[in-house]
């Protein structure tokens, strides 16, 4: 069964070392949607999200298969 691994970004890399085990892709791309969103809630409740998060999912290999990012901007209107 193929290995793939979250790896996310924000303000320092939090590379994903165990990895997870999924027989199809479409399942690991609601994974990591799913992952995101804990983070982020994690994030805002600590108060420790940075203005950018990024979310990377990979093969075995290293390449990356698909990205996720997440941008914290100021409405400048307020």
């Amino acid at each position: 069964m193929p290995r793939y691994h979250f790896n996310v970004y924000d303000s320092v890399p939090l590379p994903d070392k165990k990895g997870i085990e999924l027989l199809e892709i479409m399942l690991a791309r609601r994974e990591t949607i799913r992952y995101a969103g804990v983070l982020i809630e994690e994030g805002a409740r600590l108060e420790s999200l940075g203005s950018e998060l990024q979310m990377e999912f990979t093969d075995e290999a290293g390449i990356i298969l698909f990205r996720l990012d997440f941008f914290v901007t100021k409405n400048l209107n307020t």
